[in-house]
């Protein structure tokens, strides 16, 4: 099923997609990507100041360029009970990829209530309301923090019950919210757990793009344990491939529920992203040694054969020419 129906004698229906989070770094990604591809996408974002806001409006001004008549975006909040009702009532979209949630592990050990609130609380009024106004379909953004420090690599069928941080825990609950509404509902719900998303429009707070500014400003980096833990990075292209051929997958199947890994299938070190990033500035770097963090797991790996076999999904691009991509957009931006 495409973007649209067409009847004889009739206009085009464009059907439209909801992207909560739409402003951000992955889900600025996803909102173009589906564009470029003929849909009408709705944005809802809160603007939050967990970073600078300015950086999401300027991913939606970006965004927009040449998509004016098929792309909204609004500022608004999933705890708005109000607000959602009035969106689904005047958009009236046909799927609902949800993005929106408080990042981070650390971040999460501080403030555990906030993260309760807006990841679960939010996710369950996301669902409530798409129920409510017979919404049948919806890709939730899980984490591959869900598996803790589980052995690896990680499969959609390993036992996922002791997560080692909160936001871990919220969005674990958030898969268990989506089973629920889909056995209750029959909506059919495509769980994706990302790993380590990087690439242009990253957000400020993340390590690489952190590593970036403070190496290319010959400033100390924090520089967590021994450098050994070890990362499954995936390139933004590669992910919004992944949620696109989801969105597909979720408009073809009959009702299902299914958890699929969106990761890139190997894994660099602490050590070696620094390496890698020295090497792509030509600038060393300055380490500040610090305690690993409680939290943070030793090792993430995606086992992605169940995404290649039923979404299509393969990794593209290797971490090297990544990062290349990232400095190109990190010197164009002057950051």
């Amino acid at each position: 099923r495409g973007p649209g129906i067409c009847l004889p004698g009739s206009r085009e229906v464009v059907m439209t997609i909801l992207v909560t989070g739409g402003a951000g770094f992955i889900g600025s990604h996803i909102c173009q990507g589906l564009l470029e591809r003929g849909e009408r996408v709705v944005s809802i974002d809160n603007f939050n100041n967990y970073y600078n806001p300015q950086y999401k409006r300027e991913n939606i001004a970006e965004v927009a360029v040449g998509h004016e008549k098929h792309f909204s975006s609004l500022a608004g909040d999933l705890l708005d009970r109000t607000f959602l009702d009035q969106v689904f009532t005047s958009y009236a979209p046909e799927s609902v990829i949800h993005l929106a949630a408080l990042a981070g592990v650390r971040p999460s050990i501080k403030d555990p209530i906030a993260y309760s609130e807006v990841n679960i609380n939010g996710t369950l009024n996301l669902l409530e309301t798409m129920q409510q106004h017979k919404v049948p379909r919806l890709i939730f953004a899980s984490s591959s923090s869900v598996y803790g420090n589980n052995q690896v690599p990680f499969s959609e069928q390993d036992p996922v019950d002791r997560p080692i941080s909160p936001y871990a825990a919220t969005k674990k609950a958030g898969e268990l919210l989506c089973y629920t509404y889909h056995h209750l509902y029959q909506l059919s719900i495509a769980c994706l757990r990302f790993f380590t998303v990087y690439g242009p429009r990253q957000r400020p707070d993340l390590a690489i793009y952190k590593f970036m500014k403070l190496i290319s400003e010959h400033e100390r980096i924090p520089f967590y344990g021994d450098g050994s833990t070890q990362r499954d990075y995936t390139f933004i292209d590669d992910l919004k491939n992944g949620v696109l051929s989801a969105v597909d997958w979720i408009r073809r199947e009959p009702p299902s529920y299914e958890i699929f890994n969106l990761g890139g299938s190997s894994t660099i070190s602490l050590s070696q992203l620094v390496a890698t990033i020295e090497e792509t500035l030509g600038i060393k770097a300055q380490l500040q040694r610090l305690p690993a963090q409680s939290g943070d797991v030793e090792r993430t790996y995606a086992d992605i054969s169940k995404a290649q076999r039923l979404l299509g999904y393969n990794r593209q691009t290797p971490f090297s020419e990544g990062i290349k991509s990232f400095v190109a957009w990190f010197r164009e931006r002057g950051r």
